[in-house]
C-alpha cells in the first residue's frame, strides 16, 4: 500500500474513531444539575434511548442508593460505582451518571471511550436551591464531609473530564436540553 493510501487509511479510521465517540452521550456534574431530567428529554429530542447510572447501579446491587452508600462506605461506593460503569456497553444512547462517577478513573476513562461527556455546570447556591433531601439523595459524601465541600473537590474533577460544558444556572430544562444539543453539533 503506498504511504498516501496508508494516511488516508489512518484518516478514515480517525473519523470512524470520532463518529463513534460521538454515539453516546454522557452528562455529568453535582446532584441537582438536572443530568437525569434532562438526560431523558435530550434521548427524546435525539432519538436516543437513556441510561441513568444511578438506577443501573441500584438494580445491580439490590438496594436503593443512598443504602448501599450508607453500608458501603464512601470508597466502597465509589469502588461498586466504578466496577459498575466500566461495563456499559451501549449505542446510540444518553448517559446520565452519578455525580461521584468522577472519582472513578477507570470509570472516566471507558465513558470517554464510549461518548462524548457534557459537564452540567451549575453553581453552587443553585444546587443548594435544588436539592432538598441530601440525607436520602443517594449523594457520596466523605464522613463529615459538607455539600459545598463536596462541590468544590467536584468541580474540577468535572471541568478536567468534560469535552463540552454547559451552564445550567437560571435555564429551564428545556433551554439546557437545547443548549446542549447545540454544543453537540459545533
Amino acid at each position: 500500500m503506498r504511504k498516501m493510501d496508508k494516511m488516508k487509511e489512518m484518516d478514515k479510521m480517525k473519523e470512524m474513531d470520532k463518529m463513534r465517540k460521538m454515539d453516546n452521550i454522557i452528562l455529568i456534574g453535582m446532584p441537582g444539575s438536572g443530568k437525569s431530567t434532562s438526560g431523558i428529554l435530550l434521548a427524546k429530542s435525539l432519538g436516543l434511548s437513556f441510561m441513568d447510572t444511578d438506577l443501573l447501579i441500584q438494580q445491580q446491587e439490590g438496594m436503593l442508593l443512598q443504602d448501599l452508600a450508607d453500608s458501603a462506605g464512601f470508597s466502597g461506593f465509589i469502588e461498586i460505582e466504578e466496577k459498575i460503569i466500566s461495563q456499559i456497553q451501549v449505542s446510540k444512547c444518553v448517559i446520565s451518571t452519578g455525580g461521584s462517577v468522577v472519582y472513578g478513573e477507570k470509570s472516566m476513562a471507558h465513558l470517554k471511550d464510549i461518548g462524548i461527556i457534557v459537564f452540567l455546570d451549575v453553581t453552587f447556591p443553585e444546587i443548594m436551591r435544588r436539592i432538598q433531601n441530601i440525607s436520602t439523595r443517594g449523594i457520596a459524601l466523605k464522613e463529615g464531609q459538607s455539600l459545598e465541600n463536596l462541590y468544590e473537590e467536584r468541580r474540577p474533577l468535572y471541568e478536567k473530564y468534560a469535552d463540552i460544558t454547559v451552564s445550567g444556572d437560571g435555564k429551564t430544562i428545556e433551554e439546557l436540553v437545547t443548549e446542549i444539543a447545540e454544543n453537540l453539533q459545533k
